[in-house]
């Protein structure tokens, strides 16, 4: 979809496991070449607007200050009020923080997501359900800066990845008190 100022939803896409596929020859995924996310909301034929905007296609481990900058960059630019990064899972805490830190505006609702298993090629991908509840979610925050994964809402300085849970958690509840809950 093309640029359209009063887009309600804005996608600025990074790359990571959400946009990957499975390499057999390294045994781990790698991130498409073009997103697969704008086709895939695009044939949700939802009522709202949606602008996307690709500004790489990385591992996030391999995200540089020039990327993080441009993901800074196009929020800053965006009419949009709703921004959702796709995001790699292993630094997303760390973008988040790096935009509340350096963002000027903060007149905008900016979600990060991204899923544990690719979208495209696995039936039971996080992906899509990520991506929806992102949407969501977003419509009903305040401004701000929030990761989104595991359908819960996490400000941008209390998120953290647990790679052996395959799952966020709050650092100020503490991962045992909150995967003890369940």
């Amino acid at each position: 979809m093309s640029k359209n100022k009063s887009s309600q939803f804005h996608f600025i896409i990074t790359g990571g496991t959400i946009d990957s596929f499975y390499d057999g020859t390294i045994d781990t995924v790698r991130p498409n070449e073009k997103s697969t996310i704008p086709s895939y909301i695009k044939s949700l034929k939802l009522y709202e607007d949606v602008e996307f905007s690709e500004i790489c296609m990385k591992d996030s481990r391999e995200l540089g200050e020039d990327d993080m900058e441009a993901v800074l960059e196009a929020i800053e630019k965006s009419s949009s009020e709703n921004i959702i990064v796709t995001h790699g899972t292993y630094t997303m805490p760390d973008t988040a923080r790096f935009l509340q830190a350096n963002l000027k505006k903060s007149d905008k609702r900016i979600l990060l997501t991204g899923s544990m298993i690719p979208m495209s090629g696995f039936t039971g991908t996080d992906g899509p359900f990520n991506l929806g509840f992102s949407m969501a979610s977003a419509v009903h925050l305040p401004a701000g800066i929030y990761v989104c994964m595991n359908g819960k809402v996490f400000t941008h300085d209390e998120a953290a990845k647990s790679i052996s849970e395959g799952r966020f958690y709050s650092i100020f509840k503490g991962k045992e008190a909150e995967f003890d809950n369940e």
